[in-house]
């Protein structure tokens, strides 16, 4: 049992390490002075789920609920 929660460790420090590249690879939200004029309605305004800002939102999401079930997994005295 001891390997195994050593495994899981191991994949909650890559799972951290990941968790902050893709979050600082991320850009800031505030638009500065183009949101007053509207420019932040463009085409790809409107399409950031398609590029690759909203991929790498959605890999956030999914590593941010992998490092909450490890967090946790490794808290219980399972192992």
């Amino acid at each position: 049992m001891e390997a195994l929660r050593m495994v899981v460790a191991i994949v909650f420090i890559i799972v951290c390490i990941v968790l902050t590249v893709l979050v600082l690879m991320q850009e800031g939200k505030s638009a500065g002075l183009g949101s007053i004029s509207g420019a932040a309605e463009s085409y790809w305004g409107k399409n950031k789920g398609r590029s690759m800002e909203g991929l790498l939102v959605k890999l956030t999401k999914v590593a941010a609920v992998l490092f909450m079930v490890l967090a946790i997994v490794l808290n219980l005295n399972v192992f």
